[in-house]
């Protein structure tokens, strides 16, 4: 089987970097998921990622607790550069050339965010990390990937996360919860299934990219994904529930 996919958005959650940490990032995790990207831009795919940081600052529920909900937000973002330079670094040990563009400026350890050069990049072969979100506060990192893969006209938004799909309830709490192997846009909002927020399920259907849920623990489900494999759940415009 081919490469279905040239271009792609990775979205990655801070809480996967934790691995089974309690807190902050685990080298193993990090390596892992940097040698399967390296594998995936080997084959000439075009590789950008987005990162949350909830691994190192939880939002309003976790450690902002009580706090200004736009500066808690400020300061998840800055999590998330740090995902971003670790993400970054362990990509480069391993040869892979890899920018990390900010969307808050902090240029002596990163660029800012600018869409053309984020293309060259991308065209060049280089790996390209978006850090601090969409760099505006009460708007997820779920949104940021939905944006960026506009912007940069991704083919696809991979959400990689720690379950292997979409279930119609939570499948750690319900053992007879079912799994979704494909959604429409309208079915995800009308039922509130928490695949991603709903303003990057509305930007994504706006601009048609689809979104392929698929657990991250799995070795390999990067590479599966980006050959069109059926992995996961998939959200897109027109297709049966299944």
């Amino acid at each position: 089987m081919g490469i279905t996919y040239q271009r792609v958005l990775l979205k990655l959650s801070g809480e996967a970097l934790m691995g089974e940490l309690a807190y902050g990032i685990d080298p193993k995790v990090v390596q892992d998921i940097a040698q399967e990207v390296a594998a995936v831009v080997a084959n000439g795919v075009q590789v950008a990622i987005v990162v949350g940081g909830g691994n190192i600052f939880r939002g309003v529920k976790g450690a902002a607790a009580g706090m200004d909900r736009a500066t808690a937000d400020y300061i998840g973002m800055i999590a998330t550069v740090m995902n971003a330079m670790t993400l970054q670094d362990a990509l480069e040990q391993i040869g892979v050339p890899t920018r990390v563009q900010t969307a808050i400026e902090m240029k002596e350890v990163a660029e800012p965010y600018i869409r053309r050069r984020a293309i060259r990049h991308l065209e060049k072969g280089r790996v390209v990390i978006f850090g601090a979100g969409s760099g505006n506060p009460f708007f997820t990192t779920d949104t940021t990937a939905a944006l960026r893969a506009a912007e940069i006209n991704a083919e696809v938004v991979f959400k990689a996360t720690k379950v292997d799909g979409v279930y119609d309830s939570d499948p750690r709490k319900n053992p007879n919860a079912r799994r979704f192997q494909t959604l429409t846009y309208g079915h995800v909002l009308t039922q509130d299934l928490r695949v991603m927020d709903g303003t990057a399920i509305a930007l994504c259907k706006d601009n048609d990219i689809p979104i392929i849920v698929f657990d991250l623990s799995v070795s390999g489900n990067i590479r599966r994904a980006v050959m069109g494999e059926p992995i996961g759940t998939i959200v897109r415009g027109s297709c049966e529930i299944s």
